[in-house]
């Protein structure tokens, strides 16, 4: 299966948690530690069942993901 990796600039995430919804897999839920703005980011909690499949990407308003698809070699190393 596909493997990966979402990153998320928690500065500008404004805390409408429409990716975390939008994820077949729910890989991304509300962090537990606030951003300068006040609110809680989104977080990615779950690296071991995200496929790429970018959804997130596409339902972030203020485009504060980065998807990655990760290679076989980079998902046996831990490097998620």
């Amino acid at each position: 299966m596909r493997q990966g990796k979402v990153t998320i600039n928690r500065e500008r995430c404004k805390a409408c948690y429409l990716c975390a919804e939008s994820c077949p897999f729910k890989v991304l839920e509300p962090d537990t530690a606030m951003n300068s703005s006040g609110v809680y980011p989104v977080k990615f909690a779950k690296a071991e069942k995200c496929t790429a499949c970018a959804s997130c990407y596409r339902m972030c308003p203020d485009t504060v993901l980065t998807v990655y698809e990760l290679e076989a070699g980079d998902a046996e190393r831990g490097e998620k």
